[in-house]
């Protein structure tokens, strides 16, 4: 996406983004624009923090607020006060539009504010440090007004300096990378490595203030001829903060091949500093994080728990981190013999799996090293400097994302160093390989065999991380002295969860977004009530699985898996399309609807780390199969199905709006072109029984999982007025005429499609291709969209025509279409649209169905009202650690009865039995 515009140039774009929108309402693609309303009810709106605390010691944070159709102008500007009337210095901009070109969503930095805020139209105060970008030199210089940062345009250095006033902090910011040629299996000798560093290749300025900059930049780590592994780096600035952001992201285009030891092994890969060291090294402290907001505080040269005593207020100054006394003052005793106590330079804490780590340290290298303790769960957090200044650091996720480590070097000397390694070169190295040898499947009758028993879509060369990516954020202060033990105590806290504003659930309902899909909870009943236990129990019972079965790792994270084996007590990990869900029937999905009406943290936390893994780990960023998922599988690459539905962008969508992250925006935008990818990848090739060869202008291409991943993406770019928005407007429009066109709209299943003119062909002649998946990748929320946006009669009737029939009888769907739908499953996912078309068209009728499919479902995968919704305790011997299993669950029944529970209750709530 281009740079988004600063607060003072969004009119002019806004108005020309508006202008254009216009003409559409004239009649472009032979489309009308539904009547823009009456400017809508504009209320301030009450923006609270996700957990207790506020802002704590982190430098800001971002919320995207929506506003109901016709509400503002899409010049309008914005005012944030406190809970006493004060102002806010606030950054606004806007992020999605109405096609009336009124304002849908707008983004909101702050760099002050611990309670509620109010937000409503107005003049935005300024704050008294403003953000400033001076770009005219040889580096960008970032001021917050606290803190300077010079970021490199070339080379491998990316932040050339982080200063406080005069006082540089720390410099040299790089990244590293540590490459491994070949895994031994065995013991066969020395294993050879190769040190990388990051190349800048490019340096964007996307936002310059007042209150946030971001700078983005891009690259590949480098070593002589050879550049590799591609990063994508923003640097988040707020005003009078005294700290930044990174959000750091890389894409693996090395190659690793099955059954070969020779490849590219990540075997560390981290973001290192140089910190200056003024201090005497009885001033110079190390911190470093442990357990919750626990910390080893240490001085490099310790004068605590000496046989002799300096003092008691010398010892307790050390401690705090307090600049000591003139030794002249102390025991002489201490002072004549300062020269003999040892000066720790270095510090190294590894956390090698989710449950354990270690923290040792030696005086310098190539001397031995003193364990210093361990734990658990470190926090990923740590500091080096000293009295007159340092620098504290924290990799969020720490333990979430192992093998992680933090490592502080030097610190006696005039120049420490501290790496953040994402991966730690203390762990195994990153083996990315596929997990077998396919065990004979040479041929697609061979290989449609392996679905018939592991579910595994199998086909040689299609295992290949190649192109996958992975997000890590990471926070970083420049302290003017060494922070008390409560300040880094609150710098721990925003490491681990960085403080988020949020717009209430109020808000996001009364705006209309999303389809008007979901409603807030709602227990006024005994009927309702249960439904919303049986929710909060589906949610508890993966957040708690998360914890029980370790399902944590670089690469894993966020993710959870798809089905369970009673028999073993365990999920189907290690069997073929069993395990991990990578977004199978949208879990996604619930989890966000499941915090739009709550607003609950601990669901938007689990959502949020779900979004950066599905859309990061589960999806093709470089290569052929760019803007292409991947089905679910034991490893998230390794399933054959390379397809739309998990690529899609409704699934980021919810996170996007709600934050404006930028990096989730790069991957929306990535996929307005993903149609072209049906000429490299035929999704239904296996099973398709006509010859087919990929034509450009005649692609065969569904209504349902195909179809609803590109209109998200076209939908999303035409909403924020990407690059792109008018090509992706017209294909919306396109598209949805040519559905609807088709003899039997929705219902007739696929067509084919004309990348040039962005048109589905009008088939001759009536079919049925109904698919029990079709509707279920956010087909129902992507339509709910659209009719809400776009005044297209004859696409509204196709879609609820295709609501009204899935769920009817077999005669009846032979009575409309000719011929009946076939054999169905998931009729309680899809009672939801039972509930919308009865809602479209006022049929009480319908919405007892959607009731009765709810509640009484024919599908033996769907949850029943009988079901025992409770879980049973398990431990050694059966179980590999003590927990708990309700091994009726599967993922795919969780998604489809969370969405249709929620959806209904908003739709039909009032109807039900």
């Amino acid at each position: 996406m281009s740079p988004i515009p600063r607060r003072s140039l969004i009119k002019a774009a806004a108005v020309a983004g508006a202008a254009a929108q216009f003409s559409w309402a004239l009649g472009a693609n032979g489309a009308q624009a539904a009547p823009r309303a009456e400017a809508a009810d504009a209320d301030p709106v009450t923006l609270d923090w996700l957990e207790d605390g506020g802002l704590g010691a982190a430098p800001g944070s971002t919320v995207g607020v929506p506003w109901p159709k016709g509400a503002y102008e899409a010049d309008q500007t914005f005012a944030l006060t406190d809970a006493d009337g004060n102002a806010v210095p606030v950054q606004s901009w806007p992020i999605a539009y109405w096609p009336d070109g009124s304002l849908k969503w707008t983004a909101h930095a702050v760099s002050s504010g611990d309670g509620k805020l109010t937000l409503a139209a107005g003049e935005a105060a300024v704050p008294a440090k403003k953000v400033t970008v001076d770009k005219s030199g040889g580096t960008i210089d970032v001021s917050t007004g606290v803190i300077t940062a010079s970021i490199g345009k070339s080379g491998a250095t990316l932040i050339k300096s982080v200063r406080r006033g005069s006082t540089e902090i720390a410099r040299n910011g790089r990244l590293v990378l540590i490459r491994q040629p070949e895994i031994e299996d065995e013991d066969q000798g020395a294993v050879r490595t190769e040190r990388f560093e990051g190349a800048i290749s490019k340096v964007d300025v996307e936002q310059d203030g007042p209150v946030r900059a971001v700078v983005r930049i891009d690259g590949k780590h480098r070593k002589g001829s050879r550049s590799w592994l591609p990063f994508s780096i923003r640097l988040y600035f707020y005003a009078g903060a005294d700290s930044f952001r990174m959000v750091h992201t890389i894409t693996y285009d090395g190659k690793q091949e099955p059954g070969k030891a020779g490849g590219d092994f990540i075997r560390g890969l981290g973001i290192r500093f140089t910190v200056p060291m003024r201090d005497e090294a009885y001033d110079r402290h190390i911190r470093i994080g442990g357990e919750g907001t626990g910390l080893l505080r240490e001085a490099v040269k310790g004068i605590t728990g000496l046989r002799r005593d300096p003092g008691a207020a010398v010892q307790a100054a050390q401690f705090k981190g307090e600049k000591l006394p003139d030794p002249s003052t102390w025991d002489q005793r201490v002072t004549t013999r300062l020269q003999y106590i040892p000066e720790w330079g270095d510090y190294t804490l590894s956390q090698l799996s989710a449950d354990g780590f270690t923290l040792r340290k030696r005086t310098k290298k190539g001397y031995g090293w003193v364990g210093a303790g361990g734990g658990r769960r470190a926090s990923g957090f740590g500091y080096v400097g000293g009295a007159s200044g340092g620098f504290s650091f924290g990799l969020r996720d720490f333990w979430e994302k192992f093998p992680a480590q933090l490592d502080i070097r030097d610190a006696h000397t005039d120049e420490a160093e501290v790496t953040m390694w994402l991966w730690s070169p203390e762990a195994q190295p990153m083996d990315l390989r596929f997990y077998h040898d396919g065990m004979g499947q040479d041929t697609y009758p061979e290989q449609l065999e392996g679905l018939n028993i592991t579910y595994e879509d199998y086909e040689p060369g299609f295992g290949t991380p190649y192109g996958i990516a992975r997000t890590s954020e990471l926070l970083f202060w420049a302290n003017d002295s060494t922070p008390s033990a409560e300040k880094l105590a609150e710098q721990v806290e925003a490491v681990r969860t960085p403080p988020q504003l949020a717009a209430p659930p109020k808000q996001l309902i009364k705006a209309g977004v999303f389809g008007g899909l979901f409603a807030e909870p709602d227990r006024s009943t005994d009927a309702k009530a249960k439904i919303e236990d049986h929710l909060d129990f589906l949610f508890t019972y993966y957040k708690d699985q998360v914890e029980m079965r370790r399902w944590y790792g670089f690469w894993d994270y966020g993710d959870i898996m798809h089905s369970y084996d009673e028999a073993r007590h365990q999920w189907r990990y290690d069997v073929g399309g069993y395990a991990w869900d990578n977004s199978e029937l949208s879990p996604d999905l619930w989890l966000w609807f499941a915090y739009l009406r709550s607003g609950r943290a601990d669901i938007y936390r689990f959502a949020e780390a779900m979004t950066r893994h599905t859309g990061e780990v589960d999806v093709y960023h470089l290569g052929k199969w760019a803007g292409l998922g991947t089905r679910h599988g034991v490893q998230h690459y390794a399933d054959s199905a390379k397809q739309q539905r998990i690529a899609n962008t409704t699934y980021r969508r919810y996170f996007y709006f709600l934050t404006a992250d930028e990096r989730v925006g790069d991957l929306m935008h990535a996929n307005v072109d993903s149609d072209e990818t049906f000429l490299v990848l035929d999704p239904i090739r296996k099973i398709r029984t006509e010859p087919y060869e990929p034509d450009r202008n005649a692609l065969s291409i569904g209504f349902g999982t195909d179809w609803s991943g590109l209109v998200s993406a076209w939908l999303t770019e035409w909403e924020r007025r990407g690059p792109k928005w008018e090509k992706a407007k017209a294909r919306v429009l396109s598209t949805m005429e040519t559905i609807a066109a088709q003899p039997n709209g929705f219902v007739q299943g696929n067509a084919l499609y004309d990348l040039d003119t962005g048109k589905f062909a009008i088939d001759k002649e009536p079919k049925v291709g109904v698919s029990h998946l079709s509707a279920m990748f956010g087909l129902v929320e992507l339509c709910a969209e659209l009719i809400d946006q776009v005044d297209m009669p004859k696409f509204k009737e196709a879609w609820l025509d295709y609501c009204r029939y899935y769920n009817a009888s077999k005669a009846e769907q032979a009575a409309r279409y000719g011929s009946n739908f076939g054999t169905l499953l998931l009729f309680q996912g899809h009672s939801r649209q039972d509930a919308y078309a009865a809602v479209q068209l006022g049929d009480d009728a319908l919405a007892a169905r959607a009731w009765q499919q709810f509640y009484n479902s024919r599908d033996t995968w769907d949850y029943k009202e009988s079901t025992d919704w409770s879980t049973k305790k398990i431990e050694g011997p059966t179980a590999l650690v003590p927990g708990s299993e309700a091994s009726w669950v599967s993922t795919n029944a969780t998604a489809l009865y969370g969405l249709a529970a929620i959806q209904n209750l908003a739709l039909v709530g009032d109807k039900m039995p």
